[in-house]
């Protein structure tokens, strides 16, 4: 079987944390192993390892998340990139092309979607890997997963299978209803009901199917070039409720959806990440902050304070799923990014007289890990080494750098720096368009880049 991970969000419902390069399934806020984080991503995927499915799942992500991916879980996990956001039909159908075209599935293979945020136990995993065998024992072109409901919520989708049983413990599906009353919730779950969690599974065949009936490419780069052009429309709206003969295996363990800060919070083993302190008074309290300065709560209760470089949030928590329709606004640049070799903190930014910007950033390039060679067209750069030692190129030339060096780099000049210990940088730009865009890169790998030099030097020579 293989495993399709979705992996998108616009970062809005952890704000401030959680930004467009950053969402939520990154934040590193679940405690392990003795006050250490790991995020939501890295614990799926942990548990996919231990019941065997990792080695064969493919994760679909935006452009955006694709260096925080690499850096949280590995550089060889399997990724399919979406070009443009386009919901859940056109991300699963990618991948779907993309197994089919690119790693030659078979279309009979059982192939699994699930989201990579969910909080659950391995034995949750155990049940996904039970649809294979129930698809092919069966005549149902779609098998869920739904969840024994502990409560009567409004904000979950419904599964409502018949009363029947089949012998493996699935039950044909009957209808669905889409985020309920409390009070329809509780008449539903009298009736058997169960949450939809997101996760099903098809044969490759049926999607693949599909897209030829819709006259779209089955081929994975036929419908990258296609991408933008494709309707932006979820997997239930456009596949499931347009699908005869749908079965759904039940759950009975833990599942939580931490999609929002009071349920995030509930599953924290600490209420303070962070600098700051919280008085004794205050209770039912949770302080995450990413920031260099304290924060203090005084005499408060049933609040979440969380603070980044994208802003601040002081919010009660019954009312922090509200923070996405107010932050929907924001649409400036995020603050902090975790990249491939490392991370990076805006501290300042400031617009002068003449259309000339001033950016501040401080990087983090942790050891044995390079920035490429690359110069910028529209900016001006000053770098002063903070902590640690590298090896930095300017133009061809190579030189060992450490704390206390200043280092000057004009627009146009080639670039580079490799971390020998764990660096740090205090990065001043200047220029008309201070943007990620304005970078040419010659080469990634720091091996391409000193073969590139030594060819330099011997035609020099």
């Amino acid at each position: 079987m293989k495993t399709i991970l979705l992996s998108g969000g616009s970062g809005k419902r952890l704000w401030p944390l959680s930004n467009d390069a950053r969402s939520k399934q990154f934040l590193k806020v679940l405690e392990y192993d003795n006050r250490k984080y790991k995020s939501m991503i890295q614990r799926v995927w942990e548990q996919l390892s231990n019941v065997g499915l990792a080695e064969t799942s493919v994760i679909a992500t935006s452009k955006s998340q694709v260096d925080i991916l690499q850096t949280q879980l590995n550089e060889e996990i399997d990724i399919v990139i979406e070009p443009v956001r386009r919901d859940t039909f056109p991300a699963i159908a990618l991948a779907a092309t993309y197994l089919h075209s690119m790693k030659k599935t078979p279309l009979d293979e059982i192939v699994s979607v699930l989201p990579v945020d969910s909080y659950v136990k391995d034995t949750f995993f155990e049940k996904i890997k039970q649809l294979e065998e129930i698809i092919k024992n069966s005549n149902a072109k779609l098998a869920l997963v739904g969840v024994e409901p502990t409560y009567p919520s409004s904000k979950y989708g419904y599964i409502i299978p018949y009363s029947r049983m089949h012998n493996n413990g699935y039950s044909e599906v009957d209808y669905f209803i889409e985020k309920p009353s409390e009070t329809q919730a509780s008449t539903l779950i009298k009736k058997g009901a169960l949450w939809n969690c997101g996760v099903f599974a098809f044969r490759l065949g049926h999607i693949i199917s599909i897209l030829e009936k819709k006259g779209l490419p089955t081929k994975y780069q036929e419908l990258l070039e296609k991408y933008q052009t494709l309707p932006k429309i979820s997997f239930d709206y456009e596949v499931v409720e347009k699908t005869d003969n749908i079965i759904v295996l039940p759950y009975e363990g833990y599942w939580k959806d931490l999609g929002t800060w009071n349920t995030l919070t509930e599953e924290m083993a600490t209420n303070r990440i962070g600098r700051g302190v919280i008085s004794e008074d205050s209770e039912n309290v949770h302080l995450i902050n990413e920031l260099d300065i304290p924060i203090t709560v005084l005499g408060a209760s049933n609040l979440v304070v969380a603070a980044s470089p994208d802003g601040i949030l002081v919010s009660d928590k019954e009312s922090s799923p509200k923070i996405k329709d107010l932050v929907d606004s924001f649409n400036d640049r995020p603050m902090y990014e975790e990249r491939r070799w490392g991370w990076y903190r805006v501290l300042d930014y400031t617009k002068l007289e003449g259309e000339k910007e001033v950016l501040t950033k401080r990087i983090g390039i942790l050891a044995g890990k390079n920035l490429s060679y690359q110069l910028h067209d529209y900016r001006d750069e000053v770098w002063t080494i903070i902590k640690g030692e590298g090896e930095f190129i300017l133009n061809n030339k190579l030189q060992n750098v450490r704390s206390g060096d200043v280092l000057k780099i004009r627009s146009g000049d080639k670039h580079a720096i490799r971390a020998i210990s764990d660096l740090e940088i205090i990065e001043v730009q200047t220029g008309s368009q201070l943007i990620e865009e304005d970078i040419v890169r010659l080469f990634t790998d720091w091996k391409d880049i000193e073969v590139y030099l030594l060819n330099e030097k011997n035609k020099i020579q």
